[in-house]
């Protein structure tokens, strides 16, 4: 129909999913807060420990099964919390010279 204006909606929407996925990483995914479980790391905005979306996939489980025991966290939370996860850990890792 109109494959320019298409193509520019495309690359806009691309842009914007990046400027988002940017905007989740810097905000708060986790909070450390001793008046919320007692200082255990949780995600921001909830009493759901980190660590219980860890056990979840240890065992096994989907992030599916993880977000409909917990709905007060979203998907986008747990997919930001294991990208953290996974460039912390890697930067952690002795380098090859």
């Amino acid at each position: 129909m109109f494959p320019q204006s298409s193509a520019g909606f495309h690359s806009l929407l691309v842009k914007t999913g990046l400027c988002y996925l940017t905007a989740m990483k810097a905000k708060a995914v986790v909070v450390v807060d001793p008046d919320i479980m007692s200082g255990t790391p949780c995600f921001a905005g909830t009493r759901v420990p980190v660590r219980s979306l860890l056990d979840y996939l240890e065992a096994g489980d989907s992030l599916d099964e993880f977000l409909e025991q917990f709905p007060t966290v979203s998907r986008d939370q747990a997919n930001a919390f294991l990208e953290l996860s996974a460039d912390a850990m890697l930067k952690s890792l002795p380098q090859a010279a």
